[in-house]
């Protein structure tokens, strides 16, 4: 499991988590599309613009691998702002690669892009 060095551990100032210190021993959490209803916390939407403002400063519209990034973070995201790279896709790799949807990040996210 590659680990993204630079890249945030958290949210400043939460306990939101960004990154996962180790590869687990019981298996790899899965990358799921998880759904964004529209009365989620503040804080929980400033997480989700915290961490896609961190993947973009990290690797911009290049594909990156999963590695040590949080798999329940990225599933807030995933299916939408950052979608998979490559065909086939395997949602329980560590090697998995990703990438930016570009238009639907900026247009979800506007702020992270100005």
């Amino acid at each position: 499991m590659i680990k993204h060095r630079g890249f945030p551990g958290r949210l400043p100032g939460t306990d939101f988590q960004f990154t996962i210190r180790r590869a687990s021993d019981r298996g790899i959490a899965p990358l799921t599309k998880r759904e964004r209803y529209a009365d989620r916390r503040p804080a929980d939407r400033r997480a989700d613009e915290g961490f896609l403002r961190a993947l973009w400063e990290n690797f911009g519209e290049a594909p990156f691998e999963r590695g040590n990034l949080d798999a329940g973070r990225l599933s807030w995201l995933f299916g939408r702002e950052v979608i998979p790279a490559e065909d086939p896709f395997d949602p329980e790799s560590y090697e998995a690669l990703l990438k930016l949807d570009l238009p639907r990040a900026m247009s979800s996210f506007p702020d992270v892009f100005e």
